[in-house]
């Protein structure tokens, strides 16, 4: 959490109470009077200012041993749980048996509700939507596995921003209604006087209703309530006082309690409650109210909390008719079903986000975005190795049962990334608002993470590889270094990897002896060593060994295969001084690009785009935006906000130039200096385009310029761009992704105050610019701040470093003083819209997931044949992405009521983690419309897919989160003008539908791939009013449509599913079997 300047300090904030109708003396409800929901809670950052372990020692225990306590004082008192984190770690480490029971009575009695049920509440704004897909799956699973409970409800309160992909996140996690915060203000003011604050948000695009959610906007007093009680000079409702820290006070006085409720302040109390509840109440369109009772680091104290809670809301309701309002202790998803039993007629919201977000004129949060670019990348290479260990691993299992290694340890050391890249989504976390100390817990248990899971892929490794080859290898057999390749990406990859070699006389050679092409290099990072590139072409989910062999000569196998750069200087330049720039122009080509170069400015001037021979001027270069750090002086940037004093300035004078030339890499190296006096460059870009030799499918790797950028140290108060400027007419408008996820068009606007802050927005992986003839494409690894601040232009914001004296700033270490070097990677697509669109959804993939190489010394041997080499890699068509394929090891069956029966009875598994269970989850990768090919509805071949994992014994179909058996998912339905005049239906859609499964080992199990709004039977056609049954599909048949024209389509799972048949019309689902975008998520019991 951050809050702004004009914010009175953070110990002034209050909480408003409210009253139970259950409490004594509660006469019922005044006809047509308020209904006022108070929900207790307690806003706990994972990380922010203080690390985990501090605050669960200051405050976080306290909070869920005291709520515990509390809640079985009084049946009438509620609480939600927020994030997980802290509630697990309370439970594992501190919570006594007889809690734990009471926590399991309570959550089965609905007064303690899990809300979200993540481990932490992600950001919005700059996380990746598979990363925020595994924060959720680790807590669903916690509080599944140990209550039986699946949340149905978001507590989106305190994320910078509101993106629209998370509506869709959660529509498809199961949940009932989202809630959220953050948006613009002056928007929230629009929308509070209009009474817009509530919606049914169809987030996406391609699913559109499918997938639609209940959202609501929290009114202007947020999750806290106003700080001012006008009877006193202390905070109001707040009775527990602020947390301490480092300790609690041992007095258990704390500062800034609020005045107790007494017979001389209670009649105060509930009138200034009242009065807030009416004008919140003027807001909405029932006369239901959500009061948020709670705030940062609330109930650590419950019982002080509780005891003049109660006394206040029994005074409110006993005095109900005169108030016009009754009260009562409440949880979200009390509030929610109120409101959902309302007849009420709901507009609806398309895809359009909530970002940036701004709290005043001159307070736009969209810093933030690049804030902290090291930790951004860190937790996006952390989540990429998460995902390779995750498929190499359960490969390992399924196919190795009796492998030497442990299995259960095997999966806590994935385990333990997994929980370190979810704490990293925190909103306070991968943000990079967090305080320094924060920051190097985030990065040690990412770097612990990785380092455990690069540990287990290379013993994955070395067990395969001995196991497969200890028959062949001989006594005394040469011992080599050896890079061990690993693809994790679904699709055959051809790509270069890069190692670091001390000397130049090498070459590389394959498992069976054949020389590798390759290219050497001096390295941009080392004086002293190299870079070896070496061309590598792997299957989907497999690995290949390539051997570094050293030569004493040049020699003929040498001089074929690997090749030696050459490097070509050129002098600085300035483009002050130049006179001639454009007119000395020099081509750096591949089959695919040709740039050119200007000689005068040793800058970029125009890419030719060689297959459409489109042109386009490019010209990049670095600046800087100032910023103030005087609050005397004007608005500030920091952690959060962006401000600067005026547009940006020009970051250098002179370049220094380098072409790298060889047979397979081109590198042009720039670097860019103050001016010419200066011996150090602060900033330096590498762009590298390939040349693929004949046999190589090189179309990916060829229709790309990876740029690496140098950035840093700055000059203190000081935010870096780079500027790419072009002769595209775009007129401003940008694209930019929701989370990896989904397209935003951006227009740009003019503001009274700080319009280029407002102009920024997130690029978590991708963003465009556009004309009618060409598109300019970039990708990222990491996410970053980006606008266009002319036509033409692209500005993609790199670092920052800043210090101001806001004391608020100061006192919690949040000034962002980042004297880092950082090297952000971005690749560039240019060329006509078609080709760009059918490339850069598998290039942003192959970015994101680039191979994994894992350096070592093995036994070489000529003669030996690839045997390790996986049999039938699976492959998906390249508009699907395979977005996990893991072994969670949770411990609970398939059956929600005896696992409901099991717990009840206390029966817990203790054998350890279930290996035999495979989560595997698949997305489409275009939107409806993107591309009149890869939109396409794809039929996926599962037996294929999945045959080298072994026999699959049964198939089921969950929600997002594994949770959830769709067939038992019945997410509700909220009126809306558009369904009003369709009239409400029993059955939305025609759903997925599927006959008998019939695979090689089955026990009655059946697959259903279907929309998880209306649970079809899998035997019979579920049909909407105008389709008829047809009975059971034992065989391919088409449903007869009986109302409007649509197009029918058929698709089967080969093999696997024999000749099952899906069928739904095409025109209101826009997809078959796999709808774009759309996530499919499978369980696969009994592999064998």
């Amino acid at each position: 959490m951050r809050l702004p300047a004009w914010l009175p300090p953070l110990w002034l904030l209050p909480l408003w109470l409210l009253s139970s109708p259950r409490a004594s003396g509660l006469r019922g409800r005044a006809p047509g009077g308020l209904r006022a929901f108070v929900v207790p809670h307690s806003h706990m950052d994972v990380g922010w200012v203080y690390t985990v372990q501090e605050s669960m020692h200051a405050y976080a225990a306290n909070v869920y041993t005291s709520v515990t306590e509390e809640l079985n004082r009084g049946k009438q008192r509620k609480f939600i749980a927020v994030e997980q984190e802290f509630f697990r770690l309370w439970w594992s480490r501190v919570a006594t048996d007889t809690q734990k029971h009471q926590v399991h009575q309570l959550v089965k009695e609905g007064r303690l509700e899990f809300i979200i049920g993540g481990q932490v509440m992600h950001d919005e704004a700059v996380t990746h939507i598979d990363d925020q897909i595994l924060q959720l799956t680790e807590g669903h699973g916690f509080l599944y596995e140990t209550f039986g409970v699946r949340p149905q409800f978001s507590w989106h309160v305190d994320p910078f921003g509101a993106s629209a992909a998370t509506p869709t996140l959660f529509a498809l996690a199961g949940f009932n209604a989202h809630l959220i915060s953050r948006i613009d203000y002056d928007l929230k003011e629009d929308m509070q006087k209009a009474k817009e604050l509530q919606f049914v948000w169809q987030g996406s695009p391609s699913l559109a209703e499918s997938q639609e959610i209940f959202t609501h906007v929290m009114d202007q007093y947020s999750y806290c309530t106003p700080s001012h009680v006008p009877f006193s000079n202390r905070s109001g409702f707040y009775w527990n006082g602020i947390a301490l820290f480092p300790n609690p006070p041992e007095d258990g006085v704390y500062p800034n309690m609020s005045v107790p409720v007494t017979d001389a302040s209670l009649s105060l109390y509930a009138q200034t409650m009242v009065a807030n509840i009416k004008e919140r109440a003027a807001w909405f369109r029932t006369q239901d109210v959500l009061w948020p009772w709670g705030c940062d680091k609330q109930f650590f104290n419950s019982s002080v909390q509780f005891a003049n809670m109660d006394p206040l809301l029994a005074y409110i309701n006993n005095h109900s008719e005169e108030f016009g309002v009754t009260v009562e202790y409440a949880t979200v998803g009390d509030y929610f079903h109120a409101i959902h039993d309302r007849d009420v007629t709901w507009s609806i919201r398309n895809q359009q986000d909530f970002l940036p977000y701004s709290t005043e004129p001159f307070q736009t949060w969209t810093g933030f975005y690049t804030s902290r670019s090291s930790l951004k990348g860190i937790a996006r290479r952390a989540s990429s190795c998460l995902y390779a260990g995750e498929s190499m691993f359960a490969q390992y299992v399924l196919k190795n049962p009796r492998g030497p290694l442990s299995k259960p340890e095997s999966l806590e050391q994935l385990q333990k990334l997994r929980w370190a890249v979810s704490e990293v989504q925190h909103h306070d976390g991968i943000t990079g608002t967090e305080s320094p100390k924060v920051r190097d817990m985030y990065v040690d248990n990412l770097m612990e993470g990785m380092l455990a899971v690069k540990k287990l892929m290379a013993s994955i490794i070395l067990d395969v590889f001995w196991a497969e080859k200890k028959e062949e290898l001989q006594a005394g057999s040469e011992v080599g270094p050896c890079a061990v390749v690993y693809n994790p990406l679904a699709w055959t990859v051809t790509t270069f990897v890069t190692v670091t070699v001390h000397s130049p006389g090498v070459m590389v050679l394959d498992e069976s002896g054949h020389p590798v092409p390759a290219q050497i290099q001096n390295s941009t990072y080392s004086q002293s060593t190299y870079d070896l590139y070496i061309l590598a072409t792997i299957e989907g989910l497999s690995y290949r060994r390539y051997y570094i062999k050293t030569t004493g000569k040049f020699e003929e196998a040498h001089q074929e295969s690997t090749s030696i750069a050459r490097v070509f200087q050129f002098g600085r330049k300035s483009k002050k001084s130049s006179h001639y720039s454009g007119k000395r122009l020099f081509p750096v080509t591949n089959e695919c690009y040709s740039i050119l170069m200007d000689r005068d400015t040793n800058l970029m001037h125009s890419i030719t785009e060689r297959e459409s021979n489109q042109t386009v001027q490019v010209t990049q270069q670095f600046l800087e935006y100032k910023v103030n750090a005087d609050l005397e002086h004007g608005p500030i940037s920091d952690n959060y906000l962006f401000t600067p004093d005026g547009s940006a300035v020009q970051a250098s004078d002179v370049v220094g130039l380098e072409i790298v030339a060889g047979k397979l890499v081109t590198e042009i190296r720039q670097y860019f200096y103050r001016n010419f006096t200066v011996k150090d460059y602060t900033y330096a870009a590498y762009s590298r385009i390939y040349s693929i030799p004949k046999g190589y499918d090189g179309k990916l790797l060829c229709h790309r310029i990876e740029q690496e950028y140098r950035v840093g140290p700055l000059d203190l108060n000081r935010e870096a761009v780079l500027r790419t400027s072009t002769d595209l007419n775009s007129g401003q408008v940008l694209y930019t992704d929701n989370n990896g996820y989904q397209m935003q068009r951006r227009t740009y606007r003019a503001y009274v105050n700080n319009t280029v802050a407002r102009n920024y927005y997130p690029m978590v992986q991708t963003a465009f610019m556009e004309d009618n003839r060409s598109r300019l494409v970039l990708l990222s690894e990491r996410s970053h701040g980006v606008s266009s601040q002319g036509n033409g232009q692209i500005e993609v914001m790199l670092h920052r470093r800043l210090w101001n004296n806001f004391e608020w700033d100061l006192n919690y270490n949040l000034t962002l003083n980042d004297t880092s070097v950082v090297r952000p990677t971005l690749w560039l697509l240019l060329g006509p819209k078609p080709v760009t669109t059918a490339l850069y959804q598998m290039s942003r993939m192959a970015l994101e997931h680039r191979p994994v190489v894992i350096f070592g010394e093995l036994p070489i041997n000529n003669q030996m044949p690839p045997g390790y080499l996986q049999k039938d890699a699976p492959t998906l068509p390249s508009s699907l992405h395979l977005q996990i394929l893991s072994i969670p090891g949770w411990q609970y069956g398939c059956n929600h009521t005896e696992h409901l029966q099991n717990l009840q009875k206390g029966h817990r598994k203790e054998s350890g983690p279930d290996l035999s269970r495979v989560l595997l989850r698949i997305c489409h990768l275009y939107e409806v419309g993107e591309d009149p090919d890869l939109s396409q509805p794809v039929a996926v071949n599962l037996k294929s897919l999945l045959q080298s994992l072994g026999t699959v014994a049964s198939v089921e179909e969950r929600s997002l989160t594994g949770t959830w058996d769709v067939k038992d998912l019945n997410r509700w339905r909220w009126k809306t003008a558009k369904l009003e005049s369709q009239g409400l239906r029993n059955h939305r859609f025609i759903h997925f539908l599927s006959g008998p499964l019939r695979p090689s080992r089955t026990s009655g199990t059946y697959f259903a791939s279907r929309l998880p709004i209306y649970c079809s039977t899998v035997h019979r056609v579920s049909c909407c009013p105008a389709w008829t049954s047809l009975g059971p599909l034992t065989t391919p048949t088409l449903c007869s449509w009986t109302g409007p024209q649509h197009s029918l389509k058929r698709a089967s799972f080969l093999g696997l599913l024999d000749s099952s048949c899906y069928v739904f019309p095409f025109s209101l689902l826009n997809s078959i079997l796999f709808p774009s975008p759309l996530y499919f998520f499978f369980w696969l019991s009994g592999v064998k």
